[in-house]
């Protein structure tokens, strides 16, 4: 479902002057939207690592959140990412990198000459327990310091099963009080934080200082919700605009707490073909 944006939303974002390459739709987050390239992996995986990365450009995106550099060094990478016109703003690193120090991990980001550098997944056994986010609180505390004397921000991306009732709320309620906001800031996954049982809206009032960024990708209708596990079939992401999430007012709330940028992420199968549907839905939100 489209729905028009309020004024408040409408004034922070503004439609693109130039429009994206091979007809792809104009859409209303000028400097704003990205991609993950994580969506792709099957496509990276046949071999063809720049032309993957120039279909992406020709959908119009320019911003990207990295995902592995396909066996190529941390500088080839960097400057096929330039050559195809490519920003990376944003990637993840492995916990357990991080957890031995985090230098080599952002070592690699620097050379990326990204923003952010994330951590995705908290290793944990059957259920995500009080004592894991209390490992990664310790983690991420001490990454956050180190990246930020690096000048990156530091931030977690939420996998759904941080959600589960601890106790003093949830247990992303304690990775949050946990960890320093001047260091660590969070990436709200729309998908997964519905899949795990919250309230994209509520976690945006709650802690409206700490969601710099997001993952934006659509729940197939039926889908199971409050599920502790961080997975989900692949195929129950959909294009943006035909799943089960209301997308306009998260895109409002995301605006009034100064959310910065939205990677599209799509883990489909053949993503490469929902891609460009989430960019026409995008384009028919009128701003």
């Amino acid at each position: 479902m489209v729905a028009s944006a309020t004024a408040p939303f409408a004034s922070a974002l503004s439609v693109l002057a130039q429009g994206p390459a091979d007809g792809a739709p104009k859409h209303p987050f000028s400097g704003q939207l990205g991609l993950q390239l994580y969506s792709l992996r099957h496509l990276f995986a046949k071999g063809d690592v720049p032309g993957t990365l120039a279909m992406v450009k020709k959908w119009g995106l320019t911003n990207v959140e990295l995902a592995g550099t396909y066996g190529m060094s941390a500088a080839d990478y960097a400057a096929l990412l330039k050559k195809t016109g490519l920003r990376a703003v944003s990637t993840h690193g492995d916990f357990n990198k991080l957890a031995q120090g985090a230098d080599a991990v952002i070592a690699d980001a620097r050379t990326f000459g990204v923003e952010y550098l994330g951590c995705a997944w908290i290793p944990h056994k059957d259920r995500f327990t009080a004592a894991d986010a209390d490992k990664a609180v310790a983690v991420f505390n001490a990454a956050g310091r180190k990246a930020n004397a690096a000048g990156l921000r530091f931030f977690y991306h939420c996998h759904g099963y941080e959600f589960q009732t601890g106790p003093d709320g949830t247990l992303f309620d304690r990775i949050a009080k946990g960890t320093d906001p001047a260091l660590v800031a969070f990436q709200m996954d729309v998908f997964w934080a519905v899949r795990g049982g919250a309230d994209p809206l509520d976690l945006f009032k709650k802690y409206p200082d700490r969601f710099p960024l997001t993952h934006i990708k659509d729940m197939k209708k039926g889908t199971a919700v409050g599920d502790p596990t961080g997975h989900a079939p692949d195929d129950s992401n959909v294009p943006l605009g035909e799943g089960m999430i209301d997308w306009p007012p998260i895109f409002r709330a995301a605006n009034k707490v100064g959310t910065k940028y939205h990677f599209i992420e799509d883990e489909a199968p053949e993503a490469e073909k929902q891609i460009p549907k989430t960019l026409h839905y995008l384009a028919g939100l009128r701003l």
